[in-house]
């Protein structure tokens, strides 16, 4: 008995070292579900990026940019991701961290009650989004390949706007397309926690990067890139309305990832000892960046060539494709700009897949394997109706939308703003006792924060979630 008692004491001891429990439930539970690490707060940093970082900052930045007339917009973009989208971003990894589990499991083990749902709207969220995100992905992927072949490389819009039709309305070619995407985030997410996401992100994120300065550097030295500089940087206030308030939010709300449970479940796999708020700051610091620089990619070539900087969601596949065709080299920046939008979609989709195999594998790496396998194949059942809604099944609608649409449409607009919301008012509220202790910051800090979410983010996020009802 002497013994047993010894064993125990030593097994608490270590745990308290390693896991921060205190009491025999806390650390039984946790020697029990041993939950897997990023190997370093870099690598955590990459990987976090990687999520936040996906075509919410390549493809429906600049638009959004060029929809609301551009410089002010940035400003009021920037100061709403460092104020509001940190503050949520902290919260989502407070969650997380202190609780090393799942998305739903932190809400129970946090609270109690009804709050898991919040956890079960996250995960679902993050698997409907999955669903239609692999799909747009692939076209990401099949663009890299036409770019190569030349296939898409037309001067005049409305030839390049037929070919995109054509291709997103085909019942096999984006099917297949959206296979090989799926196979790719499959492969990454196989490999676990350090030797999967955080290993592929150390590549991936700089790779990005490397890209993004390539297309950036080429596109302000275009003749009459300066105007489109100028409309990019130059703030112009007398264009700025409710609207573009609104706009600002949802993009800094939906480029950070916030809501459908990928920064809890990202931030359950932290160590005890590693910091929320610095390691929150460089994520969200990271994440603008790729924004501001994939700005700088599109909107001086969207002047230099004389075309429409607000075409909307067209600007990437069929306004770009016309002014590559232009360029000196156009096919080999086309391939390399559609490749930069296929990485950041990976890196997102991990993030996606991970919300979903954290719950189901309840962090036992022996059924990490069988349960990416399925969820893998439930998305792809549910990818095939979605891209068929862009052709043959278009005419089969959700609410007057095609499928694609009415899953964009409920993700976006309901769940996780929904999921923000509650998240605010429960890290805000709920959990007001845990802050200080598990953020380790000064009481200055903690204060601003605790202003921020309690009352700044929940009334913006409601903004949100009534606006994209209405």
């Amino acid at each position: 008995m002497k013994l047993w008692f010894a064993v125990l004491a030593s097994g608490q001891r270590q745990c308290e070292t390693e896991f921060g429990h205190t009491t025999p439930r806390e650390w039984i539970g946790a020697m029990v579900q041993a939950r897997e690490h990023w190997s370093s707060k870099m690598g955590f940093i990459l990987a976090a990026a990687g999520s936040a970082v996906g075509l919410g900052n390549i493809w429906r930045f600049p638009y959004v940019t060029g929809e609301n007339g551009g410089g002010a917009f940035l400003l009021i973009y920037l100061a709403i991701v460092f104020t509001i989208g940190l503050s949520l971003l902290v919260a989502e990894l407070l969650i997380g961290r202190s609780t090393q589990r799942d998305a739903a499991r932190a809400f129970k083990e946090s609270a109690g009650g009804a709050w898991p749902l919040v956890g079960y709207m996250g995960i679902l969220t993050a698997f409907l989004i999955l669903s239609f995100y692999i799909v747009i992905a692939g076209w990401t992927v099949a663009y890299t390949v036409k770019s190569l072949t030349g296939t898409i490389l037309a001067s005049g819009t409305e030839e390049v706007g037929a070919v995109f039709t054509g291709f997103i309305s085909d019942p096999i070619e984006p099917v297949i397309y959206t296979a090989i995407f799926l196979a790719l985030t499959v492969f990454v997410v196989l490999g676990g926690v350090a030797s999967g996401i955080e290993r592929a992100a150390r590549y991936l994120i700089p790779i990005l990067f490397i890209i993004l300065l390539v297309l950036a550097a080429r596109s302000v030295t275009l003749d009459g890139a300066g105007e489109g500089l100028s409309f990019f940087l130059k703030p112009d206030f007398s264009k700025v309305g409710w609207d573009t308030f609104l706009a600002a939010l949802g993009q800094a709300f939906f480029s950070l990832s916030l809501g459908m449970g990928a920064m809890i479940t990202y931030g359950s796999y932290m160590r005890r000892d590693d910091a929320i708020v610095g390691s929150a700051a460089s994520v969200a610091t990271l994440d603008a960046l790729v924004a501001v620089l994939a700005g700088f990619v599109v909107l001086p070539a969207v002047f230099a060539f004389g075309a429409e900087p607000s075409a909307g969601p067209g600007l990437t596949f069929i306004t770009l494709p016309s002014i590559f065709a232009q360029m000196p080299f156009g096919a080999f920046f086309s391939a390399l700009f559609f490749f930069l939008l296929a990485i950041a979609a990976l890196t997102s989709a991990v993030a996606l897949f991970e919300v979903v195999v954290s719950y189901f594998s309840a962090g036992d790496p022996a059924r990490r394997k069988p349960v990416t396998l399925w969820v893998s194949l439930a998305s792809f059942v549910l990818a095939i109706p979605t891209s068929l809604s862009m052709g043959v099944w278009s005419g089969y609608t959700i609410g007057g939308k095609p499928l694609l649409d009415a899953l964009d449409f409920f993700t976006n607009n309901i769940t996780m703003p929904l999921g923000g919301l509650l998240i605010a008012i429960f890290a805000g509220w709920v959990l007001r006792r845990q802050v200080v202790q598990e953020l380790g910051a000064s009481g200055t800090l903690v204060g601003a924060w605790q202003f921020v979410i309690r009352f700044v983010a929940p009334v913006a996020i409601a903004v949100i979630l009534i606006a994209g009802l209405i």
